[in-house]
């Protein structure tokens, strides 16, 4: 059966489009048949992630308008077969996105792929509020400091009051990505640990990425860091998040962490 699984958060600059990208290719990786969304429309920054910029035709806006068939739009990955993207319009306005043409088109999806990973605008605007309104998933990116915690408080209530299951008394299944993670910052008291946040946001942990230069070296060579530097702590973090997702119970690695926290979230179900 397949699952839509949106990456949001409330800040801008967190982390979800690099994030979007490296969850999708790590589920791809593991068997799935995967497409990312690019729900940004006028900005659309996935496709430049995922190595895709020279090859958009068609985008999200077109499928939705009904001006493109879905597969006319969809752009397989040059690295993984398995792996998709639906790139959103740099020249369309938000307003061009319609409730029953994504409706229609997310549709479409969930009869060809396993999981459909949707890259949501930061906020609550339009754009964030359709990306997020067909998920069965929600993963919650944010960073350690006082405010993206709070805006993601806000979105998890969002995603409990305005999507199609809470409409229809469902559970919204939420998970917490925290990112740009220093356990040696975190202990200076110059960001939030990982404990004060869980606290905050009171929703399952799915993985702690680091802060590394490897996610920005992924980034600017065009390909998630899970495909090309799969050895680096966040590609590994990545990888470990992606199957949580997908059922798995594998014990939450904290960088740099001390041992009482670790022990703490050992064995933490995350998924």
């Amino acid at each position: 059966m397949s699952q839509v699984l949106v990456v949001t958060s409330g800040k801008g600059g967190v982390g979800k489009t690099t994030s979007t990208a490296a969850i999708g290719a790590a589920l791809a990786m593991n068997g799935n048949k995967v497409a990312v969304v690019d729900f940004d429309v006028g900005l659309r920054n996935l496709d430049l992630v995922m190595g895709a910029e020279r090859r958009v035709v068609y985008d999200l806006i077109n499928v939705v308008q009904g001006e493109a068939k879905l597969q006319q739009a969809l752009i397989r990955d040059k690295r993984l077969d398995t792996l998709f993207l639906l790139p959103a319009s740099q020249t369309r306005d938000k307003d061009a996105l319609t409730s029953e043409g994504v409706a229609r088109v997310m549709d479409e999806l969930r009869e060809h792929f396993d999981w459909i990973v949707c890259d949501s605008p930061a906020g609550i605007e339009r754009g964030a509020m359709l990306a997020m309104r067909h998920a069965d998933v929600a993963v919650v990116v944010t960073n350690p400091e006082v405010s993206s915690v709070r805006d993601s408080d806000r979105i998890i209530g969002m995603l409990d009051a305005k999507t199609a299951k809470a409409e229809r008394g469902e559970y919204m299944e939420k998970h917490l990505l925290l990112t740009r993670y220093d356990a040696a910052r975190a202990e200076r008291g110059q960001m939030l640990k990982v404990d004060d946040v869980l606290e905050i946001l009171s929703i399952p942990l799915l993985g702690i990425i680091p802060e590394s230069e490897a996610v920005l070296n992924a980034s600017n060579v065009g390909c998630p860091v899970t495909l090309v530097d799969g050895d680096s702590a966040p590609a590994k973090a990545y990888i470990d998040a992606a199957r949580r997702l997908e059922g798995e119970e594998i014990p939450m690695v904290v960088p740099m962490e001390r041992r009482g926290l670790m022990s703490k979230l050992f064995g933490r179900r995350a998924a």
